[in-house]
């Protein structure tokens, strides 16, 4: 039996599941879950599992516990005939999504690198000593929303929940940090950041991510990051601040 419940509800699978992930995902991917709607998986009122789709065609969660996972790949083929899901966001940490999905010969395509701290020590630029990073506040509102354009939403909201930094030299914005700690992964934080386009190629963002590791370990977090697939400057850039990238984010596309 399949119901439908709120998140809340599946808390304790979820804790289960991150348990099984060789390595964390980033704000990206949690977003698109945690807006997801959630099944609970049942066989009479033993719980089973569940799985998460967002927008009616997105599969984003797919968890069976071990005692049940000889029915994966029929429950499996069950949601996707069920709900007509047309796409999957499969992390390549997640080893039984990622089995299920290759069992169909989907068609695999590329969206994110997911990053982590290779914790090698990366010295700043002498010449960016004089430089300011700090929290950002609404009177930086204007000027981020000037330089940043739509690269985020909700500049405002943002900025009052503490997840952008500004990132000054003198007067100048060079760049932004974003910070968004995890309510999925405990003591975990996504990191990135917007360098200002008549500022780039100077080692601003690598230094921005550079302070942003240094704030997230200063409060107990541990940094990770994420780009686009195909986004081969911001993956340069987290490189060089020693990030280093082992997972991928899958879009598989239901044929």
């Amino acid at each position: 039996m399949i119901k439908e419940c709120l998140i809340h509800e599946v808390q304790h699978h979820i804790q289960a599941y991150i348990r099984t992930l060789s390595s964390p995902f980033d704000s990206f991917l949690e977003e698109h879950i945690r807006s997801s709607t959630f099944y609970m998986v049942l066989d009479e009122q033993e719980e089973v599992g569940y799985y998460a789709i967002h927008n009616n065609r997105l599969l984003t969660q797919f968890f069976i516990r071990p005692s049940y996972q000889k029915h994966a790949q029929e429950l499996f083929d069950r949601v996707i005939a069920d709900h007509e899901v047309k796409a999957l966001f499969v992390p390549t940490c997640d080893e039984l999504f990622i089995s299920l999905a290759l069992d169909k010969d989907f068609t695999i395509t590329k969206q994110a690198y997911f990053f982590q701290d290779s914790r090698v020590h990366i010295p700043e630029d002498d010449a960016c000593k004089e430089d300011r990073f700090s929290p950002a506040g609404l009177e930086d509102l204007l000027h981020i929303q000037q330089i940043c354009g739509d690269f985020l939403d909700q500049y405002e909201r943002r900025i009052e929940n503490g997840e952008l930094f500004t990132y000054y030299r003198g007067s100048v914005l060079l760049g932004i940090g974003v910070f968004e700690k995890s309510s999925m992964l405990e003591g975990v934080a996504s990191i990135g950041m917007f360098t200002n386009e008549v500022h780039r190629r100077q080692g601003i963002g690598r230094n921005i991510i550079l302070k942003l590791k240094t704030w997230c370990y200063d409060h107990a977090l541990t940094p990770i990051s994420g780009c686009w697939y195909y986004n081969e400057s911001s993956k340069r850039t987290l490189e060089s601040a020693g990030m280093v990238t082992r997972t991928r984010l899958l879009n598989i596309k239901v044929n």
